[in-house]
């Protein structure tokens, strides 16, 4: 199966439509004190393009290390972590991850940003008969620390996020007690985020996403020669035999569900899947998703379910967000009595798609400890060399 499958439908059914005012202005029933002194929030248009091009660029890279694998993530739940640890750095280290998650600060300042994901928390959490649509933040944290004022108000405010006392030294009740958190805001889908949580953990923050969308109420195709700016819609007539013959078509279809969901796919010709893979951009999405102008009775999609289970960092690094794993990090905002950095991320994400509806979930965690733990790690799971030396002669004893 193509993995452009997977992610189309996870990233267009989760990613809900956002409602603004024109301008991106808040509805005014969103409004709460805590808006008010922090100014508007980022235009829909530039939230939303920046958010897609983080998608598409993290999914570059997880297609890149897994090419014989399907790939399958939440891009809203790893974005939605990062903002969240975002709220505790400081400097560098912030200018870092919000840049890394494809915001161009000079344009949009980090108030409007934490506005932005404030507003879409809000957005997507509005009760529906329609559509199952949840967001959980929470974080743990050391029973010994003490979250800034600041950071404690913020979270609440911005995420929603929820904070729960947890003793490390006892890892596998920490463990139990994070993992049985995501289990219950994923619907039982995600099972184990952590493997493990070892005793030098002294916090960690966690996003979990869950989406459930009955029966579809249409399923709409088109066929598009070419990608972005050089595509063109097909005439219906043409439909059939264009699929059929042409060597450079896509097919785009999408499952319109009732309310806000929609699971939009692509369906690259046999061998075209890294040509339209090396050309997704936002504007990309808007354009083969603008228009569908055919309505279809009848979908060939086989029922199928994927999962996947992945460490983000190495990954997060190559698109830029470095000093929150090293001992530069800087998220002094978040306690002020240890130096904290980023030691792991991990997600996790499922996806099961059949005729009776689409469902859903994922969760991302950020785990952290002080930063003079976790400054150099190295992981002896290779091959490697081990010497044996008297110290005072300096004389090998033993070599292996």
């Amino acid at each position: 199966m193509s993995p452009l499958l997977a992610l189309g439908l996870l990233v267009a059914g989760l990613c809900s439509s956002v409602h603004c005012l024109p301008g991106g202005g808040l509805d005014p029933e969103d409004v709460t004190p805590e808006d008010q002194h922090k100014g508007a929030p980022v235009d829909d248009h530039t939230f939303v393009s920046s958010n897609t091009d983080f998608a598409f660029s993290l999914y570059k890279q997880l297609a890149l290390k897994t090419s014989n694998e399907n790939v399958i993530f939440s891009p809203l739940s790893v974005s939605m972590a990062l903002a969240f640890l975002s709220l505790g750095a400081r400097g560098p280290t912030l200018t870092e991850t919000l840049e890394g998650l494809k915001f161009n600060l000079t344009e949009t300042p980090e108030t409007e940003i934490h506005q932005g994901f404030q507003h879409l928390v809000q957005t997507l959490g509005r009760p529906s008969d329609q559509l199952q649509l949840s967001l959980g933040n929470a974080v743990f944290v050391q029973e010994q620390l003490k979250l800034l004022d600041k950071f404690r108000e913020d979270a609440q405010a911005l995420c929603a996020s929820e904070s729960f006392s947890t003793d490390f030294r006892d890892s596998d009740t920490a463990k139990k007690l994070i993992n049985d958190y995501v289990w219950n805001k994923t619907q039982g889908k995600i099972v184990e985020l952590f493997k493990n949580v070892s005793q030098s953990t002294v916090m960690v923050l966690v996003n979990c996403v869950y989406f459930k969308g009955g029966c579809p109420e249409g399923v709409f195709v088109s066929a598009l020669s070419g990608v972005a700016g050089n595509s063109r819609f097909l005439p219906n007539e043409m439909l059939s035999d264009t699929l059929r013959k042409a060597s450079a078509v896509y097919t785009v279809g999408c499952l319109r569900y009732t309310g806000d969901g929609s699971a939009p796919f692509i369906l690259p010709d046999e061998g075209k899947t890294h040509d339209l893979e090396a050309k997704l951009l936002p504007e990309t999405l808007r354009s083969l998703f603008s228009s569908f102008p055919r309505r279809i009775d009848e979908l060939n999609l086989l029922r199928f379910s994927i999962s996947s289970n992945c460490k983000l960092r190495n990954i997060l690094s190559q698109l830029g967000i470095k000093k929150v794993f090293d001992h530069e990090s800087d998220l002094s905002g978040i306690t002020e009595v240890n130096k904290l950095g980023v030691s792991e991320v991990v997600h996790q994400a499922m996806l099961d798609v059949g005729k009776e509806g689409t469902e859903g979930a994922a969760a991302t965690g950020i785990k952290m400890v002080t930063s003079t733990l976790q400054a150099f790690i190295a992981s002896f799971g290779r091959p490697f060399l081990i010497s044996v030396i008297h110290k005072d002669t300096q004389s090998i004893i033993f070599l292996g």
